[in-house]
């Protein structure tokens, strides 16, 4: 699971992969309930508009904010969708069933290595150095102010087995990790779908590099 990520914080980094434009609001170091940025397909996009952007970024909640939420603190308990039951969590399946599908773009997300006895915070990137695009999903919470609030949680995949991922997290518990998307598969995610499950599975560890964090 992931609960700390840093943000792509540069915005011709933000550009040169993801196309977009730097959202206002955001952080670059990201906590469950601090506002990072996540990358969708507007609505007009979607209805086939070509006056829209295909693309655009957006400030959003870290902790998926449902409708039905009393108030915005359940983000620290939805910031990560687990690839299994996402249909199905009260908190995620209606922003599943609505295709709110997004990118979460991140320099690097962080986990804990228990190897030595103790926590490691340890930092985990690509091996070649360019941004993640993390698949998650989205909505829109209305606060009691009538102001919308968006939010975003990271989609999750099993990682028991994977060389690396394996290694993080205490001994007993399940092993997970972020869904990593390709760069060539980032439209096919934003758009319209009818399995995107299909999509979310493990990046090989040869593509990732991991080290303890300062």
């Amino acid at each position: 699971m992931c609960a700390h990520y840093e943000a792509v914080s540069q915005p011709e980094r933000l550009h040169e992969l993801f196309k977009v434009a730097m959202p206002t609001g955001a952080v670059a170091d990201v906590w469950p309930g601090y506002a990072g940025i996540f990358i969708r397909h507007p609505r007009e996009a979607q209805q086939g508009d070509g006056v829209a952007p295909w693309r655009e970024a957006m400030a959003g909640s870290f902790g998926l904010i449902p409708h039905w939420a009393k108030d915005p603190s359940l983000a620290k308990k939805t910031y990560n969708a687990r690839s299994e039951t996402v249909a199905t969590k009260p908190s995620y399946r209606d922003a599943w069933r609505l295709g709110r599908r997004c990118i979460i773009p991140a320099e690097a997300f962080y986990e804990p290595d228990w190897r030595s006895g103790r926590a490691v915070p340890t930092r985990i990137a690509r091996a070649d150095g360019k941004p993640m695009g993390i698949a998650g999903i989205w909505t829109g919470w209305r606060a009691p102010d009538g102001s919308i609030v968006r939010s975003m949680s990271m989609l999750t995949v099993n990682a028991d087995e994977h060389p690396l991922m394996k290694n993080f997290h205490r001994p007993e518990d399940e092993k997970r990790m972020v869904v990593v998307l390709e760069e060539n598969d980032f439209d096919r995610w934003l758009s319209p779908l009818d399995r995107p499950e299909a999509m979310l599975r493990s990046l090989p560890a040869e593509k990732l590099v991991a080290g303890a964090s300062m």
